[in-house]
C-alpha cells in the first residue's frame, strides 16, 4: 500500500501571529517581526506575505527594507509563538495520533495519515484541507501543505509545488515527481541540496534531478561519498525513512552548544566577559543533562568588514562539566584566536562528543574533589534557578556593564518572551 504523508507549514508564522494579535489581516498587513530596541542592522525574524510580495526578503535586515514602504514593526515574543505552536499541535491531535506526528520545526510538522484515510473516508488532500481549514478557522493562520508517498516527496511538494497552487496544496508520488520536477531548476530548491552541493554537481555537468538520476553511480560516490546515496534516491523520488524511524533515532555522538550575536561591537576584554558568562551557562546545562565532555570549541565573528572569523578547539585533560575547568579552557582558546584590537560581534561555544557523566574521567593534574564540588554547586544553582527564576543567582561578573546574562535570562532563543 502506498503511504500518504502530509507536511504542513504555517505561512509566515511569527508575522501572522503578530498580525492576528493586533487585529490585522495576515495576508494584507505590512508587518515585520524585529526588535525596535536593537540597531537597524538587526535581522527581521519574519515578514508578512504582503511585504514579501513587494520584494522584501524574509530574514532581511531592517535597513534593507525600502524606505518608501510603510510597515508595522512587532517585537518578537517567543513565548507567544511557542504557545500558538502548541495549540496547532493540539489541532493535529484531533485527527492523528502523536505517534504519527513529527514536529519538524515550530511552524512545520509531518503527519503520516496512511491509516486514517479509510477511517475518515477521505483522500489525503481532503484530509489536508480539513486540517488546514481547522487551523484557519480556530487560529486565523493560513497553512500550506505538501502531500507525498514518502516524507521526502511531501517536503518537496510543500517547498516547490504548494506555493503555486490555488489551494496551497502540492501532491507528489514517484511518478509525478519525475514528470513535474526532474527538469526543475535550480537544484537548491530541493531538500538537502545546498549552494555548495549544487555548485559541485554543476561542475560535473549535472544541472537537474534527471541528470543526477542518470549519472554514473560510481562518479557520484567518488565525488560525494555516502551523501551520494541520498542524492541518488532523492533524484528518483525515493525515501525509505518513516516517522517511526525518525522518532526512534538517537545520535551516537553529539554536542551541546551556545551562540550569541552581540548588539554592538565588543572590545577584546568585553568579549572575554561574554565567553565566561556563556561557559557558566553551558556548564549548568551540561550538569542539568548529566553529560560531560573532554573536547571544546569556540568560534568568534567580528564586526562587518573588519576581520574574518576565528575558531579554535582543545582537548581537555579530563572529561568533565566543571565550570571552573571549562571556563579556564575557553578563555585560553579565546586569548589564542582573538586579536587584541578585534571588534567582537558573534560567539559560539560548543562542548563536543558529550557522553553520560558516568564516563567522567579524572586526571593526575586535576583534583577530583574540586570537580565534585563544582558539580554539587551547579546542581544547587540549577535547583534554585528552576524554583525562583534564572536570575535568582548571579555572579559579580553578570553585573558588569558589558554582561548579557541577566538580559538573556529574560529571553527565549535570544529574543524577548
Amino acid at each position: 500500500m502506498e503511504r500518504a504523508y502530509l507536511v504542513i507549514d504555517l505561512k509566515s508564522f511569527y508575522a501572522s501571529v503578530e498580525c492576528i494579535d493586533k487585529g490585522l489581516d495576515p495576508l494584507t498587513a505590512r508587518l515585520v517581526v524585529a526588535d525596535p530596541e536593537r540597531e537597524r542592522g538587526t535581522i527581521c525574524l519574519a515578514v508578512s506575505p504582503a511585504l514579501k510580495a513587494m520584494g522584501v526578503k524574509n530574514r532581511c535586515r531592517v535597513f534593507e527594507i525600502p524606505k518608501g514602504i510603510d510597515y508595522v514593526m512587532a517585537t518578537p515574543r517567543m513565548a507567544r509563538y511557542i504557545e500558538v505552536s502548541a495549540q496547532i499541535y493540539g489541532i493535529y491531535l484531533k485527527y492523528v495520533a502523536k505517534e504519527d506526528i513529527h514536529v519538524y520545526s515550530i511552524d512545520e510538522a509531518f503527519l503520516d495519515v496512511t491509516e486514517y484515510l479509510s477511517l475518515y473516508h477521505m483522500t489525503a488532500k481532503e484530509l489536508a484541507l480539513t486540517i488546514m481549514n481547522d487551523i484557519e478557522t480556530n487560529k486565523g493562520l493560513r497553512a500550506t501543505c505538501g502531500i507525498g508517498s514518502n516524507m521526502y516527496l511531501a517536503k518537496i511538494a510543500l517547498d516547490i509545488i504548494s506555493k503555486h497552487a490555488p489551494d496551497f496544496v502540492g501532491e507528489l508520488n514517484e511518478e509525478s515527481f519525475k514528470e513535474k520536477l526532474w527538469h526543475h531548476k535550480p537544484l537548491t530548491d530541493f531538500w538537502r541540496i545546498g549552494p555548495g552541493t549544487a555548485r559541485h554537481l554543476n561542475t560535473l555537468g549535472l544541472i537537474d534531478m534527471y541528470d543526477i538520476a542518470h549519472a554514473p553511480e560510481k562518479l557520484l560516490y567518488k565525488q560525494f561519498g555516502v551523501e551520494a546515496e541520498y542524492l541518488i534516491d532523492h533524484a528518483w523520488g525515493r525515501e525509505t525513512c518513516t516517522i517511526a524511524e525518525v522518532k526512534s533515532y538517537k545520535n551516537k555522538s553529539h554536542s551541546l552548544s551556545s551562540g550569541q550575536v552581540l548588539m554592538r561591537d565588543y572590545t577584546f576584554d568585553e568579549g572575554m566577559i561574554i565567553v565566561k558568562e556563556m561557559t557558566e551557562l553551558l556548564s549548568l546545562d551540561m550538569v542539568d543533562k548529566g553529560v560531560v565532555s573532554n573536547n571544546i570549541s569556540l568560534a568568534v565573528g567580528y564586526s562587518y568588514d573588519t576581520l574574518p572569523g576565528s575558531a579554535g578547539s582543545t582537548t581537555l585533560e579530563v572529561t568533565t562539566n566543571s565550570s571552573r575547568i571549562l571556563t579556564q579552557a575557553f578563555v585560553e582558546i579565546y586569548k589564542a584566536i582573538v586579536p587584541k584590537n578585534a571588534k567582537v560581534r558573534r560567539l559560539n561555544l560548543s562542548a563536543n562528543s558529550i557522553v553520560d557523566e558516568s564516563f567522567e574521567q579524572y586526571s593526575l593534574f586535576v583534583d577530583p574533589e574540586i570537580m565534585e564540588k563544582d558539580r554539587n554547586i551547579s546542581l544547587s544553582v540549577n535547583k534554585l534557578k528552576s524554583k525562583f527564576g534564572k536570575n535568582a543567582i548571579l555572579k559579580g561578573l553578570n553585573l558588569e556593564e558589558a554582561a548579557t546574562t541577566i538580559e538573556r535570562n529574560n529571553q527565549i532563543g535570544g529574543h524577548k518572551k
